[in-house]
Order: structure tokens, then sequence, then C-alpha cells
């Protein structure tokens, strides 16, 4: 019987040991909660395809983000979920739309705790359920939606979001917004670019949370599935532009686009763990067929591992919670 030379094992026999050799952590404060403010609603109404996530009352959404704050998390990304749309989405520019009105309150309530983003996509607020505005034969118009964009950074800026989320995909987006924001006073506004922003099917809950309208899909501006090497090409052109972070949309699916990120641009990256990647989960959970927390944290930790310095996600206040319990029974607490 031959004895072997080299023994990994040793480095896995207890839970310490495993601990301490471990390559790659979570921490709260590298989790951002996505949010949905519905306009019109009297209470928190529930996501059927997402168990266990609302459209909130902007009364709710402040509830929910002083849990987040005392959860430890970095962030919360708020999306409005207007009551009217039109074409050009006029409700993302109102100051007195759900968006602007919500950021003003979760600013208020929680801004000095954590990080009050939102995102900046025309989507949730036109009737057509398209990222921008359409032309005579029906496309977007890539030129016409940045000046939407210019607009809707300004009302966002304005209302106190410290961070915008790009998240239409249009050619030109980040330096057309940034550039409106100096030239406004707001050059320390955070700008997130979603630059590898996927035509995925993981979309679908989404759809329902946002109440979207869409017509059609989105693949003449969100990433072929099939291409790696754009997504990073993407994020090259959002840094150049003046981008703070780029983002990888969505996560699981997409590891290698994400790690190939991580490894070439010199600013942040984050990744956002999508509705389908959430409902998945839950769905097989409810079934039994997975262990639900071993699940959550392996598909997180995933993301982490492949480079991304931020995840959004919609465990993000549960998955803390489980972390802060964590570090509580290895300092020898019994909580």
């Amino acid at each position: 019987m031959s004895i072997p030379e080299t023994r990994p094992r040793r480095l896995r026999q207890q839970p310490a040991i495993r601990r301490l050799v471990s390559e790659t952590r979570l921490d709260p404060a590298e989790l951002v909660l996505p949010m949905f403010v519905r306009e019109g609603v009297s209470e928190p109404v529930e996501i059927s395809s997402m168990p266990g996530v609302r459209q909130h009352t902007v009364d709710s959404a402040k509830r929910a983000a002083a849990e987040a704050a005392a959860a430890g998390i970095g962030g919360v990304m708020l999306f409005g979920v207007p009551a009217e749309r039109d074409a050009v989405g006029s409700g993302a520019t109102d100051p007195d739309g759900i968006l602007n009105v919500a950021t003003r309150a979760l600013v208020a309530e929680v801004g000095d705790a954590l990080v009050v983003q939102t995102d900046l996509c025309l989507d949730e607020f036109t009737d057509h359920g398209h990222c921008g505005v359409l032309d005579d034969r029906g496309r977007v118009d890539n030129d016409r939606t940045l000046d939407r964009y210019r607009d809707m950074a300004l009302a966002q800026a304005e209302s106190g979001s410290a961070l915008l989320g790009l998240s239409g995909m249009m050619d030109g987006q980040v330096a057309a917004v940034r550039e409106t924001l100096d030239a406004a006073g707001f050059d320390d506004t955070i700008i997130l670019a979603y630059s590898a922003k996927f035509a995925s099917a993981l979309y679908g809950p989404f759809r329902e949370a946002v109440d979207s309208q869409l017509q059609g899909d989105r693949r003449t501006y969100q990433l072929d599935p099939a291409n790696r090497r754009e997504g990073l090409r993407e994020a090259l052109i959002d840094e150049a532009e003046g981008a703070d972070i780029v983002m990888v949309k969505p996560a699981g699916s997409f590891l290698d686009v994400l790690a190939d990120v991580a490894d070439t641009v010199s600013i942040p990256v984050w990744a956002y763990q999508v509705s389908g990647e959430y409902a998945m989960i839950e769905a097989a959970a409810r079934q039994g067929w997975i262990d639900r927390r071993r699940a959550i944290e392996e598909s997180v930790l995933s993301i982490k591992r492949a480079g991304a310095e931020a995840v959004l996600s919609y465990w993000a206040v549960e998955l803390a919670v489980w972390l802060d319990e964590a570090r509580g029974l290895r300092a020898g607490g019994t909580r």
C-alpha cells in the first residue's frame, strides 16, 4: 500500500483550521439590498415569484432600511414602481415621483448608516417597459435616451442618492451622466455602471416586482449571454468614461465574465445576484430538495470568490445576520 506524500486534507480536518486557511470571506458591509418602493399602496405587497420580498410603501421601506442598517450591510439599492407610466418615463424625473420621494425619505432615515443608492433606468417608468425612449420605428433611441438619463441623474442626485446605478446599457451613458453631474456640482456622486448586463432569462421575477410593461425583449442593448469578451470590453469602456464602480449582472451565470473584469479593471467590481437566482433557490428549498441556508451562503460566496467586492442580493440582511451570529459563536458567545 502506497502512502501519499502530499496530504491536503491536513488543512480541512477541523472547523478552526478551515476558517484559518479560508481564501474567501463574506462580510455584511459587502452586501447591498435591492428594494422596491411602490406608489399608491397603503401596505407592503408580496411578490409571488420572490417569496419573502415585498413592494414597499415609503414608510415600510424606511423600516426595512433601518433593519438593514442595524444588520450592518453596506447599502440599499432603490427601484421605484410608479402608479402611472408614459412613453418617456416622466415619473423618473418628477421630484415627486415615487423613486425620488423614497430616496429622500431613506436618506433622512439611514443615510448616515449605509449608502442609499438608486437605479437609473427608465424601464420601470415607461409604458412600453424598455430602458429608453423609442423612435418612430419602435426601436430604443440611444442618444435621445441619454438626454433622459441626464435629467434622471440630476433628479436622483438632488434627492440625495449617493450612488447612481446606471443599468440601461446605452452606449455613452456613463460619460453623459458624469458630465452632467459634474457640471451641476454633483462631482461627489458615485456612478455604478452596470457594464456587463446580459439579456438573461433570470430577470422574470424582477419584472413582476416592478410591474414591468415590457413589450418584446432587450436584446438590442443588453449583452448576448454567449459573449464573454464583450462583457470585459463594456467594463473597460465604462471605466474610461468615468465610472467609479462596474457591475456584472446576473452574477451566478456569468462568473467567468466577473473574474475577467475583476482581473482587468482598476476600480471596484460588483455583481448582482438577480431575482431568478433568488427564486430558484427559494423554490428548491421549499420543496426540500436543497439546504436553503447552505445554498444561499454558497451562492454568494462563489460570487465573491470570482472577484466581486460587493454583491447585490435579496438575502443581504438575512445573510448579514447569519454572519454576525457566526462571529458571536466563534468568539465564545451563546446567543
